[in-house]
């Protein structure tokens, strides 16, 4: 399956006020590229807490110094997702993504991408709990740095890899497993 991982940083959590993304990280088979958004004019006001940028380290004035224009981000998120499938760990990435596409009407297909639970791609290749736990460890090990959203967007993909590396044809416990018989050098059937 051709897929990307996303993360967005924001300026706050959503159940804090209104929030923007302020950072878009992708991570795909390509590499893994980020940007800093440069707050769109409507996003001004919005709010911005300390409990964000103790995780993020993000300042607005960096924001305006070295953001891209909403537009332009998209642009190239974009041309990075192509067709694959997107893949993120919460669910209010997909918010972001709508608040990014809303501040940048005149890119085409800026809807298109659909932001996927990565819970799907467990349930589709049938992860256990103890087989994710031992993809996140080798993950938190690959990817050390986090809550930025490139290093949040390789951390999932790691993580994905690491399950898809690792998933194997299974026998079902009710599967009839037959034997075939063994003749001992003697010609006896052990």
């Amino acid at each position: 399956m051709d897929f990307v991982t996303i993360d967005f940083e924001a300026s706050c959590l959503p159940r804090h006020g209104a929030s923007f993304p302020i950072e878009l990280g992708v991570s795909g088979p390509q590499g893994t590229r980020s940007w800093l958004i440069r707050p769109h004019d409507t996003w001004r006001d919005w709010d911005w807490t300390q409990e964000a940028f103790d995780l993020h380290g993000i300042t607005r004035a960096q924001l305006d110094e070295e953001g891209l224009p909403p537009e332009q981000v998209l642009t190239e998120a974009l041309a990075f997702i192509g067709d694959a499938c997107v893949f993120a760990d919460s669910r209010i990435d997909a918010q972001w993504w709508a608040t990014l596409s809303a501040a940048a009407p005149g890119v085409i297909a800026a809807h298109t991408v659909q932001i996927e639970h990565v819970d799907r791609m467990f349930d589709e290749i049938g992860a256990m709990h103890q087989q994710i736990m031992d993809a996140q460890h080798h993950a938190d090990l690959l990817c050390p740095q986090r809550h930025r959203a490139g290093a949040d967007a390789l951390w999932l993909r790691l993580l994905l890899d690491r399950l898809l590396e690792g998933r194997v044809e299974q026998v079902p416990l009710w599967a009839e497993v037959v034997v075939p018989d063994v003749v001992s050098s003697s010609g006896l059937l052990v």
